[in-house]
């Protein structure tokens, strides 16, 4: 099952920003990519550091605190020393609410 969870206005996140919001008690980190929403979970899969702290690169987010990046779309680890890609989430926009697909339960994240 799929619960659809609205967390943010597109007008929050203008092209080449991020946001961190929190579901459940789960950091995820939102990414408007050149009109895109792409969501991800928000901690860097190495060590537990905020990826909001980071920066957008072309196609990827980079963790500040030991440079790891990750793919944007795919969340996978380009740079050690992250191993473990991130986990990626669907995302919509309905009425200019960013809505997350996520499963019933636990959120998944690669720690």
């Amino acid at each position: 099952m799929v619960r659809h969870v609205p967390v943010a206005r597109l007008d929050d996140l203008p092209p080449g920003t991020m946001l961190m919001v929190q579901v459940d008690g789960t950091n995820i980190l939102l990414v408007n990519h050149d009109g895109t929403i792409r969501a991800m979970q928000g901690v860097c899969s190495h060590e537990y550091f905020e990826l909001d702290k980071g920066f957008i690169t072309g196609d990827s987010i980079t963790c500040a605190l030991h440079l790891s990046r990750f793919d944007l779309l795919t969340g996978e680890a380009l740079d050690p020393p992250a191993e473990l890609p991130l986990q990626v989430y669907p995302t919509s926009v309905v009425d200019g609410e960013i809505v997350l697909e996520l499963p019933e339960g636990a959120i998944p994240v690669n720690e």
